[in-house]
């Protein structure tokens, strides 16, 4: 009988990024460095332990804009495009540093690494790999949940009842599209809660979401066991809160796992260290300098001055500090059990993209942590949240505090003075949506497809990477310029509909460019 009990949560997302009116767009390099980085080697991880008979559980979010960008046709044919190029890369620095033999070891290791990432995209995942995460499902390794539409952050979207349903409402159609079933749980974006979400929650049959640490420690009342156990709301909806300390053994980069100094360094990168006119090729199309995915050199420390990257030292690395997160968890499983009247549990949720992409060693570290977990350890296991939901049916009743998992625990990283302006337009747009919802309840061909856009742009519009992006100061001017060409669009729309006069080759354009959620009815936003 364990004593215990780890869920460990994967939240996988990335901001629909997708502009069939340019060959080559750079930010649609997120996607691509996220499937060789990140997605491919989680199903290498999973399916490994499969075959090795390691029992093992994960709980993990896939966003709708993920989903829809993974299974779209032309992200996926210029996804294998992309691995042509690195592919193609690789080969001429295999010829560059042949007489290097630390880097050259490393550049056919890429060369092996991107071959093999093609041959499992467009050969064993036919191009679709949301159908191998689904295979992992089916068979009960992963209990993948749902998340709102474009990941619009709730709490300041929640002066809009209709906005925050719609997110919710159709996060979760778009779940039982790509998986079949009705999803159990959800991952609210940010972990941003208030408890306006809850009504939506409710009507969608969400059982179960996650809160930051605080949103279940300030809860009201005080839960008994702060983050070893889950609360329920009045609404019936159950809140696991995250828990502090394994969080930050794995996402601090100073103090945690991933900044050892023998892991591989993510910012040196052979896009800004090598000649231009070598390398031109394969940066940016307009002459920035950015980054390849081939990195020669360990973190090594706080100097310039960096050692070359050892793999072989950094996977063993990464089996200590998995030895290590588990003595870790098991000390925190022994001693809280000793004081409860239930088997504690550890909640660790991680962005997934942190998983091979920030910390290249992550997918090893899962997949040490998992064999050694089943193997060795007699005091916990792992389990989904729906799992233990089962096992623990009696939960103390309590309301969790507003919340998210940003800086300073609340609204601050979305709500600043670098992206306060965007939230006036994000309201406005809710309103007069639902106005159009209300005022068009029968709306038949062009008109219903412009509404059916109009929603669209406006749910394109509230995604919270923009307001993100925009406070952390990376790629500021594509996030404001994306904030405001779907505001924009959605005012077109609002005024071409409310005139009568909708423009049916300027709506085909936009469509074709943003073409999320096709089944979409933008009735969803009526309150009639």
């Amino acid at each position: 009988m364990y004593k215990g009990h780890v869920a460990v949560v994967l939240h996988a997302h990335l901001p629909f990024v997708r502009h069939p009116e340019h060959k080559d767009f750079l930010e649609e390099r997120w996607l691509f460095e996220a499937i060789s980085e990140t997605y491919i080697p989680l199903i290498q991880c999973f399916e490994s332990l499969i075959d090795e008979e390691v029992d093992f559980r994960v709980t993990m979010s896939l966003t709708p804009p993920l989903l829809t960008m993974l299974t779209d046709p032309l992200l996926q044919k210029r996804y294998i495009s992309h691995l042509f190029k690195l592919i193609d890369l690789t080969e001429k620095e295999i010829h560059r540093t042949k007489n290097q033999p630390e880097f050259n070891v490393l550049a056919k290791m890429y060369n092996k690494k991107f071959k093999n990432d093609l041959a499992i995209f467009r050969d064993k995942c036919n191009c679709d790999i949301v159908q191998a995460f689904k295979r992992l499902q089916d068979i009960g390794k992963l209990e993948i949940i749902a998340c709102a539409a474009t990941h619009g952050y709730l709490p300041i979207l929640s002066n809009s009842p209709e906005a925050v349903n719609a997110q919710i409402t159709i996060g979760v159609q778009t779940y039982k599209k790509y998986f079949g079933v009705k999803p159990r749980g959800i991952w609210l974006p940010e972990c941003g809660y208030t408890p306006i979400v809850e009504s939506s929650l409710k009507n969608n049959g969400i059982e179960y979401f996650i809160t930051e640490s605080h949103g279940l420690l300030f809860a009201n009342p005080k839960p008994v066991f702060g983050t070893f156990a889950p609360i329920v709301t009045t609404n019936g909806i159950v809140a696991f809160g995250r828990d502090i300390e394994s969080s930050r053994q794995v996402w601090s980069s100073s103090d945690g796992y991933p900044g050892d100094m023998c892991y591989r360094d993510f910012y040196r990168d052979i896009g800004y260290d090598l000649d231009y006119e070598y390398i031109k090729d394969h940066i940016s199309s307009d002459g920035h300098r950015i980054q390849t995915g081939i990195k020669y050199y360990s973190i090594t420390g706080k100097t310039n001055d960096k050692k070359p990257y050892d793999p072989e030292v950094a996977n063993k690395k990464a089996v200590l500090h998995a030895e290590n997160f588990i003595t870790n968890r098991e000390k925190q499983i022994l001693s809280f059990s000793k004081i409860m009247d239930r088997a504690p549990i550890i909640v660790c949720p991680y962005d997934a993209e942190l998983f091979g992409h920030w910390w290249y060693e992550g997918p090893n570290w899962l997949y040490a942590m998992f064999k050694k977990i089943h193997s060795e350890q007699k005091s916990f296991n792992l389990i989904t949240l729906r799992e233990y939901m089962t096992s623990n049916p009696i939960m103390q009743v309590s309301v969790p505090c507003a919340s998210s998992w940003g800086y300073n625990g609340y609204n601050e990283v979305w709500l600043n003075s670098s992206n306060d302006w965007i939230y006036r337009h994000l309201h406005k747009g809710a309103e007069r949506m639902t106005e159009l919802a209300n005022e068009n309840r029968t709306a038949e061909g062009l008109k219903r497809e412009a509404l059916n856009q109009a929603a669209r742009e406006l749910l394109l519009a509230q995604s919270s990477d923009w307001a993100f992006i925009i406070k952390t100061g990376t790629m500021v001017q594509y996030a404001a310029k994306r904030t405001k060409d779907h505001i924009g669009r959605f005012l077109k729309l609002y005024h071409d509909i409310k005139e009568n006069n909708i423009d049916e080759e300027w709506l085909k354009d936009t469509r074709h460019k943003d073409n999320i959620f096709p089944e979409i009815d933008y009735r969803i936003y009526s309150n009639m």
